[in-house]
């Protein structure tokens, strides 16, 4: 199934084609991008991120997130890393646990990102 891109702003035409007079997306506002979507191709990343969106408090520590997706807590360590480098948790380390929140913003730019 083919999708069909649709681009919004003034274009040229070129004789054979539309070419858009502004990159919707720079370098390295695609290099962020995509880096947020590999760090959410994972599906043990996403439910992770599932479980700390559904907490009552609006955090998770790591302790409460090994049991329920099934994987060690330096699984669940290297993976709540790699969400935190791409911005979509932000980390707050209570003791020898770290404590990760959602961060609300990161994910607003994501759906921004999808209704390119």
């Amino acid at each position: 199934m083919a999708a069909t891109a649709q681009r919004s702003g003034p274009a040229t035409d070129t004789g054979c084609c539309v070419t858009p007079v502004a990159t919707p997306l720079s370098p390295s506002d695609a290099e962020a991008t995509a880096r947020v979507f590999k760090a959410l191709g994972d599906p043990a990343r996403l439910r992770l991120i599932a479980l700390i969106a559904a907490s009552e408090t609006g955090e998770a520590c790591t302790c409460d997130l090994t049991d329920p997706v099934g994987l060690s807590q330096g699984t669940v360590s290297h993976h709540m890393k790699i969400l935190a480098e791409a911005g979509l948790v932000t980390r707050e380390q209570r003791g020898k646990w770290a404590h990760y929140a959602i961060n609300r913003t990161a994910f607003a730019s994501v759906a921004a990102a999808l209704s390119l």
